[in-house]
This record gives structure tokens, sequence and C-alpha cells, in this order.
């Protein structure tokens, strides 16, 4: 896995336009799927009715939810690029999201990074862009890609 440790804002701005990864896989299987849907509040059965989706799924297979697949793009970021020498980082939202193709249950999943933009803001925040991609292995095409923005905050 190929993965970034940087500190400060001068360690950014070095890695802005570089490809990070891909992570090293992560399964994502019924339980996490139907954990989702609990939280969630979403249980369409073409993520949480095995036997339903067998029979009627164009995938033969329940899938994750994209908003779920979104979620795990977090699992990977701390495995794909660290930031250090800041007082504080927080997400400030996602751009550009979008799911190309379905994450079939069983399916081993893999990041991938790039910093897109790094620029400063005022009183001493900083704003990165990040564009996250998840891919099932083997795939084809990507099943989701975002655009993360995280305000970090220079030490004084």
């Amino acid at each position: 896995m190929a993965s970034v440790e940087v500190h400060g804002v001068e360690g950014m701005k070095a890695i802005v336009g570089q490809e990070i990864g891909p992570s090293d896989a992560r399964t994502v299987t019924q339980d996490l799927i139907d954990a989702f849907a609990e939280v969630s509040g979403d249980h369409q059965w073409i993520h949480v009715d095995p036997e339903r989706a067998r029979r009627e799924s164009p995938y033969g297979v329940t899938i994750a939810h994209g908003n779920l697949t979104l979620s795990l793009a977090d699992s990977f970021r701390r495995a794909l690029m660290q930031a250090g020498g800041f007082a504080l980082a927080i997400n400030y939202g996602w751009n550009k999201v979008r799911f190309p193709a379905p994450v079939p249950v069983d399916s081993r999943i893999v990041g991938a990074a790039e910093l897109v933009s790094f620029d400063e803001l005022e009183g001493g925040w900083w704003q990165a862009i990040t564009k996250f991609t998840i891919t099932v292995e083997g795939a084809d095409k990507p099943s989701f890609v975002g655009e993360s923005v995280t305000r970090l905050l220079a030490p004084a």
C-alpha cells in the first residue's frame, strides 16, 4: 500500500496532484450493510434482502448503499495520508460525489486518494480538497468518486 505522511502547510503543498494508494483491501460484508441500514434507516431490499436480490436484482446479490460506500472513504483516509502539524482538522463536506458502479456484497474494495488543492483561507485556516476513489478489486470502473473538503487550522 502506498501512503504518505506530511507535516504542516509546506508538506501539504508538496503533495498536491500526487496519487496516493491503493490501500489495503476491505471486505464489504452483509453484516456491515445491515448495520448501515439500521443506522441510516435505509432498508431498501436491494441492500438487505439477499433472497429477493438473488431473484430480482440485476446484480444477483445485495449491494452496499451508496452512502455506506461514501462513508468508507474515511476508513481509507488515515491509511492513505496523514497530515501532522495542524492545531485542528474538520470535515467541511463533500463535492462531486458519484457512484459509477455497485459494490456487491462480499466484495473487496480498495481506496486511493489525490490531494487536488490546498488553499489558504482567512484566520490561519487552510482548505484541502482530496479526491477519493473506491474500487471493487478487479473492476473496470470505480464504485465511488468524491472530493472531500477538509479545513485545517495552522498552529498560531
